[in-house]
């Protein structure tokens, strides 16, 4: 009798809002299985989608889009016609979208802002924006930030392979690309002055806190005296920003907290313009190893 019984549903975890971006829809690199399960677990009154969640950029220039890409726009309006408050503010790869923002219209339910304003539980007012407006290289030199995405993607797949021999030695997943960013001084500069111009910005307009995206960084700190939260990516990191029902902001590091594995796909084969981009890749990683001590080199890869 008891075998014939259907499994109890697994709970969700109720949360006041979700704040999600950087997911690159369109793209090998996305982690769209990941998403989707994170977007089952749980429900919510609010949920923004904070740019970047279709890639335009990549789907112009080739077609890639699976079974958890459907999963995951089918889950999204299904929030949508549930009475889940949905807005879409549309980052650099999904441009596209912000031609339709003067038309101030829904699209099944999706209401598409070029930034919102939200009002925690326990009273924060918060600025929500992609954060590209901020990024000085995709404002003033957009041939630059598509070459830079070029060898960004080509990263990706040397991570990919790289953690593949690691696996085989034993060793955790390390994100090679994650830590190449850190390593350039000059990234890491990039970073403060993005992070300060977002919460100066904040602040001069009487926002308590700002939620951005974009530099696939999740992070949360006070930032001259404005409460800076970048919700970080599902590329790389597989982290969504959180607000509980008593307006607690949290973090969510998927990847972490269900212990998965990020080397759960094979590793893609390159493409031409991924090849083209590797020899960048490659001195970059050539010149940072130079100026590294060995100690710390070592350290980094643990």
């Amino acid at each position: 009798m008891n075998a014939m019984m259907p499994p109890r549903p697994v709970p969700k975890t109720p949360y006041r809002s979700v704040f999600i971006s950087d997911t690159h829809l369109g793209t090998r690199g996305c982690r769209a299985e990941f998403l989707a399960g994170f977007l089952k677990s749980m429900t919510c009154e609010n949920l923004y989608l904070v740019g970047d969640i279709i890639d335009g950029w990549r789907l112009k220039r080739s077609w890639f889009w699976d079974r958890y890409h459907d999963k995951v726009l089918r889950r999204v309006l299904k929030f949508a016609r549930t009475g889940t408050n949905v807005v879409y503010v549309p980052g650099n790869h999904d441009e596209m979208l912000r031609k339709y923002l003067a038309l101030g219209i829904e699209i099944c339910g999706v209401k598409i802002q070029m930034e919102a304003e939200h009002i925690t539980a326990d009273g924060k007012r918060l600025l929500i924006t992609h954060g590209d407006l901020f990024d000085s290289v995709v404002r003033h030199a957009r041939l630059l930030a598509v070459l830079g995405d070029g060898a960004y993607t080509a990263a990706l797949v040397v991570n990919r392979w790289f953690n593949l021999i690691r696996a085989r030695l034993g060793y955790p997943y390390w994100s090679l690309s994650a830590w190449l960013k850190l390593q350039v001084k000059e990234a890491v500069k990039a970073i403060d002055r993005f992070e300060t111009a977002l919460a100066d910005d904040a602040k001069a307009r009487g926002f308590d806190g700002v939620v951005c995206g974009h530099i696939h960084h999740a992070e949360m700190r006070m930032v001259n005296g404005v409460l800076y939260m970048n919700d970080g990516d599902w590329v790389e990191s597989c982290t969504a920003l959180v607000e509980h029902l008593d307006g607690r902001m949290e973090l969510i590091d998927w990847v972490a907290l269900n212990k998965l594995s990020m080397l759960g796909k094979p590793a893609p084969r390159m493409s031409a313009a991924q090849s083209k981009a590797l020899p960048a890749v490659a001195a970059e990683i050539a010149a940072m190893q130079r100026n590294l001590d060995p100690a710390r080199a070592v350290s980094a890869g643990a």
